[in-house]
């Protein structure tokens, strides 16, 4: 396999990670990490331990939503907490110009504009979870409290 950690979009994670806390590192997988179960399977984790990244486009502008592996994200939820009526799912080519990440290693953190973030607060079940860092293949490991501080991330209730 490639040097994972010497692509752009892992190295943009792993440096973000260094500047916060310098014990924090990017965790290569030997299998894909691309869905939350793969993830788990990969960590020998529950699945409520993994962090998806979902991008939402919510009426002119976007918005990171960070969801418990074992949770779906409510659209419902996310229009009232931002007021706004027109908020839907962005696609391949949006996810990628807003965090410059591809689907599958959208990483919380790193991202190429600033984005609003909303954690969804189910994740505080777990001391440690686990996000995506650039590529399907790659994880890092972080406390529920330093994934909010290292997003700027609001907690909210934002599953069904």
């Amino acid at each position: 396999m490639e040097n994972l950690l010497e692509k752009e979009s892992v190295k943009r994670v792993s440096e973000f990670l260094k500047k916060f806390n310098s014990s924090l590192s990017v965790i290569i997988l030997e299998q894909t990490a691309r869905t939350a179960k793969d993830a788990a399977n990969a960590l020998k984790c529950e699945v409520g331990a993994i962090v998806k990244s979902l991008v939402f486009k919510a009426e002119d502008s976007f918005l990171l939503c960070l969801v418990a592996g074992d949770k779906r994200c409510s659209l419902n939820k996310i229009k009232k907490i931002l007021n706004k009526k027109d908020v839907c799912m962005a696609d391949a080519v949006q996810v990628k110009s807003q965090t410059g990440f591809s689907i599958g290693g959208v990483s919380p953190i790193a991202h190429l504009n600033n984005l609003k973030i909303l954690v969804d607060s189910s994740l505080s079940r777990f001391n440690n979870v686990f996000a995506a860092a650039g590529h399907p293949n790659c994880v890092f490991k972080i406390t529920y409290l330093d994934l909010i501080k290292i997003t700027n991330g609001t907690e909210k209730e934002i599953t069904e």
